[in-house]
Formats: C-alpha cells, structure tokens, sequence
C-alpha cells in the first residue's frame, strides 16, 4: 500500500518502506503525537524517535526484536511520557539534544549536538539542533542514497508553520532562523517531513511559505 502519512490514535501503523529503511509511524495519546519506529533493512536493528504517551502502543509496534536506541526530540512531556517504560522493557540507549537533557526524567545516555551521526544499524541519521520551540530541540534528516532525503523535525516544523514558540519574538526568530538554515537551505524541495503531531509534508510544499510565516511572527 502507498503510504499517506496519516495516523490515527488507536489505529494501525502507517508504514514507509525505503530501499534501506522502513518507517513506521503511529498515533498515540491525547495530544496525538506522532512516534515512528524505523528499522535497518540489512540489520532488522529498530530505532524509535519519541516515546510518547502509550508504552503499550509502542511495545506492540516494536514487537519481540526490541529496539537498540530512543531517541527524544524535546523535553517536552508529551513526546517522553512512555520513555521509562519503553527503556525498562528494551534496554534501549537513550538519546536526546544535550540542551534538553535536564528537562527529561529518564537520563540521557547520549547527549546529541548539532550535526552528530546517529545510526540505526547501517543507516545514518544527521541531528539538526533547532533552537526555539525548547533549548535542545533536535531534527533528524536520514539522507536517502536511493531517494530523496527524509527529516524527523519533533515539534518544530509541521505543514503550515514552524513549532509553537509562545509568543516569544527571540524564540520564533531563532527557530525560525534555524529552520531555515538548517532544514531549507540544505536540503531539497522533495524532503519529506515527518512531524511530531499530526500530517506529513515536503519542504517543497511548505518554502513558498517561509516569508508569510515571518511576517506574521509564528
């Protein structure tokens, strides 16, 4: 089936399959965050980007081989609410940005700065840290050899907008800043975007926007 991007919480995962990656990507808790489960082709090694809300959910989307890391985009609860279950039950090491490391509970095996490599059995995944929506919010871009890139942006880019920055004109300016830099100016129109709430995306679809996004200031 040609995958959508479009998840529901409580339904069944949506799954991208890439010549040397496969993503899975389901819904889970009040706040429907997006948590996505990807899986070396040559390894079967698994990686999960934000354990959020529902251990339960992600247990059964991770199934008997276990994951070998999870990886946090940001403090915010939200996005590590299962993250102590998920680790107990998987041994998992534990990443997040080193910026947001004090604001999750579950401590932080590797702090990740901007441009470290992070691997998920013989794929490599580039952190992009994108300051504003919290201190250490990090992206995951995985440059596809076979393809067009793909980047895992957490809570600070979705279709329509960059994250929520709470009015704060510094913060929008820096994520805003960063998104761009990091994100738009590096990587292609066919980028897919995997969100940490809601619809996918392309930068492609999403460029035309970046100077009315300025303009209103969110």
């Amino acid at each position: 089936m040609t995958y959508s991007g479009v998840v529901k919480v409580g339904g069944p995962a949506d799954v991208h399959e890439l010549q040397n990656l496969m993503i899975s990507k389901v819904a889970v808790g009040p706040m429907e965050n997006n948590a996505y489960l990807l899986r070396c082709r040559a390894t079967d090694e698994q990686l999960l980007i934000d354990a959020a809300a529902d251990a339960r959910t992600l247990l059964t989307l991770i199934g008997a081989d276990g994951i070998a890391a999870v990886v946090t985009t940001h403090r915010h609860a939200d996005h590590w609410q299962a993250l102590a279950e998920v680790v107990a039950a998987t041994g998992a090491r534990t990443y997040a940005g080193r910026y947001d490391t004090e604001g999750i509970p579950v401590p932080t095996d590797v702090p990740v700065a901007d441009g470290d490599t992070l691997r998920v059995g013989q794929v490599e995944l580039r952190a992009a840290h994108l300051k504003g929506h919290t201190p250490g919010s990090i992206a995951l871009v995985y440059d596809d050899p076979h393809g067009h890139p793909h980047v895992f942006t957490g809570d600070c880019l979705f279709p329509g907008g960059v994250g929520n920055t709470r009015k704060d004109p510094e913060a929008f300016a820096s994520l805003l800043h960063d998104v761009e830099t990091k994100i738009f100016d590096t990587l292609p129109d066919e980028t897919w975007v995997y969100p940490g709430h809601g619809k996918d995306t392309t930068l492609g679809a999403e460029r035309p926007q970046l100077p009315q996004w300025r303009a209103r200031g969110w």
